[in-house]
């Protein structure tokens, strides 16, 4: 038996606001996207950098593993994450994800916030794919399998 969530909308406006803030300031500043699939594989991929290049894509990242820790100094708690799906699941939605992102030339913050903000039709086009492949998985995972 699922168990309901609670409407959060304050956290939910606040995380859309500060993601957003961050996609401006990036495109702003630096004259780069924030699409997370190009800022950390530009980090592990081959092509070579400047330290520049290397430092904002390390502070970018870095600042997606400290965001839990601030937020739990603000409010005293981690937010709250529940994973029930198999470890081996997890790998091959990895993996797919992944691929797709290679295959899609971007991921869905690359897509769907930066791309559509700048009334990309490629990206609207992605972001219609990755909503449609959604449905569908979820449709499947809960009905069909």
């Amino acid at each position: 038996m699922e168990t309901a969530t609670a409407f959060t909308p304050l956290s939910a406006l606040a995380g859309g606001v500060l993601i957003g803030l961050s996609a401006v300031m990036l495109m702003a500043l630096n004259g780069r996207i924030a699409g997370i699939a190009g800022i950390v594989g530009g980090l592990i991929g081959p092509a070579p950098f400047d330290r520049l290049d290397r430092f904002w894509r390390l502070a970018f990242a870095a600042g997606l593993v400290a965001a839990p820790l601030i937020w739990m100094a603000a409010t005293g708690a981690m937010p709250e994450v529940s994973v029930t799906d198999s470890l081996p699941l997890l790998i091959v939605a990895g993996l797919v994800v992944g691929a797709s992102t290679q295959a899609g030339s971007g991921c869905t913050s690359g897509h769907g916030v930066c791309g559509l903000a700048r009334l990309s039709p490629r990206s609207a086009a992605a972001t219609g794919i990755f909503m449609a492949a959604a449905l569908l998985t979820v449709f499947v995972t809960r009905h069909v399998i």
